[in-house]
């Protein structure tokens, strides 16, 4: 990089059955004002069996940094993520989701953040663009609190975050194995490896919320099962398997938000149900892991 003062970026996208998403992603990445030359955007198809990949090779065949790459031997984003690193060309890494969308010079913003760190997550506010359902205004009353995910929990979640390629080189990739809670379990390693976290507040990035009760549930079952997963896994980091950590991220009522005193109620009662959700992934997960090591 003698000869430019901007850093190469590969960017970043798993993507599985999500042909509109991808497109709206890949729409905003491909007008940054980051220099062309200097990024490369991987979207990683994860099996689609839509026709997400074609909507990839659309943009392949229009725009020379992006490169379809295709993860179809373990279904999962932290396999398909690690698929984009492998194939990789960049300094610096830059992790999004595939239904995500952000304005013109928000790379150029993200990277400079990492002149401070070498490891940086990105705002992420979650935007109602569909039906303003019920369950869409629920998902919506929080936006992710990355600042305190980083300060707290030492990791940004993996729809934000710049992470450079030396910092991957000496922790490792994701851990496959988990169907949740990866980003935290690498934030963690990277944390312990000593380099400095940052957050990037004028990074913003865009997120639609879930409009669907099903999809919250799905969410949460996932989540649940990544939690018992990582201490499984990582007893000596997050505890034994059968004792559920302190609840985190689960929504809470925002007064302010909620338009009446019963819609206030009724997201007091979600959020409670959501947190039981999670916590039924967690046992389910929990019994897989006793059976497993009782045979």
């Amino acid at each position: 990089m003698a000869d430019s003062p901007f850093p190469c970026v590969s960017v970043i996208i798993p993507v599985y059955n999500d042909p509109a998403g991808i497109h709206d992603t890949l729409t905003a990445l491909t007008k940054q004002t980051y220099p062309t030359d200097r990024v490369n955007i991987l979207p990683i198809d994860n099996g689609s069996t839509d026709e997400t990949r074609d909507v990839i090779r659309q943009f392949e065949r229009e725009h020379e940094n992006v490169t379809l790459v295709v993860e179809d031997e373990i279904q999962g984003s932290y396999a398909a993520r690690n698929a984009g690193i492998e194939q990789a060309t960049g300094e610096i890494f830059a992790f999004v989701d595939a239904d995500m969308y952000m304005d013109d010079s928000w790379l150029e913003t993200a990277v400079a953040a990492m002149d401070e760190a070498a490891y940086a997550g990105c705002d992420v506010e979650l935007v109602i663009n569909g039906e303003d359902t019920l369950a869409a205004r629920f998902d919506a009353q929080t936006a992710f609190p990355i600042e305190q995910y980083i300060r707290q929990q030492q990791y940004a979640p993996t729809c934000g975050l710049l992470v450079s390629r030396e910092v991957v080189d000496d922790v490792g990739p994701f851990d496959e194995r988990l169907v949740s809670g990866g980003d935290s379990e690498f934030g963690s390693r990277v944390a312990d490896a000593g380099y400095k976290q940052a957050f990037a507040p004028a990074a913003t990035l865009y997120h639609p919320v879930r409009d669907s009760f099903s999809s919250l549930v799905k969410k949460e079952l996932r989540v649940g099962r990544g939690l018992c997963q990582r201490q499984e896994y990582y007893a000596e980091r997050f505890g034994r398997p059968g004792i559920p950590p302190r609840p985190s991220g689960v929504k809470s009522p925002d007064e302010e938000s909620a338009r009446l005193d019963f819609e206030r109620l009724l997201f007091g009662v979600l959020s409670v149900v959501m947190t039981g959700v999670r916590a039924l992934g967690y046992y389910r997960e929990y019994v897989r892991y006793v059976r497993g090591n009782t045979r």
